[in-house]
């Protein structure tokens, strides 16, 4: 391991939460929106508005639409290098992508066409991975790596990245000299330090909201008293990211930051 500081990516889907995460002391974020959908493509206002200030690096998510499946037709991939280009032009400084085939292996041709519309900005390829088959998980590394992607998100082909760690232990000893395997996944406070001790990853990735915290506050949104929703996330209260969670979690990954 290098002496460098443990770095935390914090996946936000609002401006609030960007500006929390970059209070908090995260050194990037993944921005989105609709986490409760697992995280979809931003908006180019919400990325413009928050170049004017902000200081931290934002990756942008890039899918088109809900769904585990990760299988993009003609149109979708239009309008994922479309999202690409507009994007890039309003200042984006990553991007995070995956597709698989039918078979759930990683879709190399699409993302050839990712890798060649980001123009050099580094790309992530996000938890898809973990939808593909663990017994080739290093063999998969390896394409990754050669189609240009820096770092993979993942939490071990489990659920969370606490139940996933001796896998990501497994590919970060195996990869860490070619490629960046960041854990993520239901990261919190209380769990954070065994997920960074067992893995030994230099950068992990989590939403920091308030309930990630065992103190955490009131919802960020105020709930309007009617029987209408927008959508069936309506009816769970929104959180977004806690600044305060944050330094809680970048203060215990500064703390064993390994030298």
């Amino acid at each position: 391991m290098s002496g460098h500081d443990i770095k935390l990516e914090v996946c936000v889907d609002s401006i609030a939460s960007a500006f929390a995460a970059e209070s908090g002391g995260a050194s990037r974020v993944e921005l989105c929106s609709a986490l409760g959908e697992g995280g979809l493509t931003p908006t180019v206002g919400t990325l413009k508005t928050l170049k004017d200030s902000f200081t931290l690096p934002i990756y942008c998510m890039l899918r088109p639409r809900r769904g585990t499946d990760f299988l993009y037709n003609e149109e979708e991939m239009q309008a994922i290098l479309t999202d690409m280009e507009l994007l890039r032009e309003h200042g984006a400084d990553g991007f995070v992508f995956g597709a698989l085939n039918p078979d759930r292996t990683i879709d190399a041709n699409k993302c050839r066409q990712v890798m060649q519309q980001a123009g050099g900005l580094p790309v992530t390829f996000h938890r898809a991975f973990d939808l593909t088959d663990q017994k080739r998980m290093h063999e998969h590394v390896e394409l990754l790596r050669e189609l240009g992607f820096k770092r993979i998100l993942s939490s071990g082909f489990r659920p969370s990245a606490a139940e996933g760690a001796d896998c990501l232990a497994q590919l970060i000893a195996k990869h860490h000299r070619d490629i960046i395997i960041m854990p993520g996944a239901g990261i919190k406070v209380a769990n954070l330090e065994e997920i960074l001790t067992v893995s030994r990853c230099l950068e992990f990735h989590a939403s920091a909201m308030d309930t990630a915290s065992e103190d955490y506050t009131a919802p960020t949104t105020t709930r309007m008293e009617c029987d209408v929703t927008m959508g069936k996330q309506d009816i769970d209260p929104y959180y977004g990211t806690n600044a305060n969670v944050v330094r809680k979690m970048v203060t215990i990954a500064n703390a064993l930051s390994f030298h």
